[in-house]
């Protein structure tokens, strides 16, 4: 696929993006010269925070949340052993850790090499993503600071 097809494909699916959260009346912000869209979502307990970023070159989606977490180094391997758990358990989107920083994002990806994306696909992935931040943000914070212990933790996961 030429560069001038991947980038016209790109576009069109950032505005199919777009579109699905107009029509979802969902607040967000435009950063179009980059295919990108932020916003924030209300959850349980603790804010959410979304980068969706349409890559033209790779021909991909992908739906980021960085976690409002962070492990210090005496939590690093916990955070390890936590976040792969985790991980063991989802159907889509992982966790992704950072252990020489500690910080934990979420991620999610779909490629759009040769096809077209609907707004249901990203209603999908917006919703399984919101859904799996809010279900362990809390609980990751809570390991973090030391107010849940690993053991813990594996029970309730």
């Amino acid at each position: 696929m030429t560069d001038d097809k991947k980038v016209k494909n790109a576009q069109n699916v950032y505005n199919t993006l777009c579109e699905m959260l107009d029509d979802k009346d969902l607040h967000y912000d435009k950063h179009t010269e980059d295919l990108v869209v932020t916003f924030t979502m209300r959850g349980d307990d603790l804010p959410m925070q979304f980068v969706v970023n349409i890559d033209a070159e790779r021909q991909l989606v992908r739906v980021l949340s960085p976690l409002p977490v962070t492990f210090e180094d005496d939590k690093r391997v916990e955070g390890a052993i936590a976040t792969s758990q985790i991980n063991y358990r989802l159907a889509d989107g992982s966790f992704d850790y950072d252990y020489a920083k500690g910080r934990v994002l979420f991620r999610m990806t779909s490629s759009f090499t040769d096809s077209l994306l609907s707004k249901d696909l990203f209603e999908y992935m917006i919703a399984v993503a919101t859904y799996t931040v809010d279900d362990y943000n809390d609980k990751l914070f809570m390991l973090a600071k030391g107010q849940m212990p690993i053991e813990e933790f594996f029970k309730k996961n």
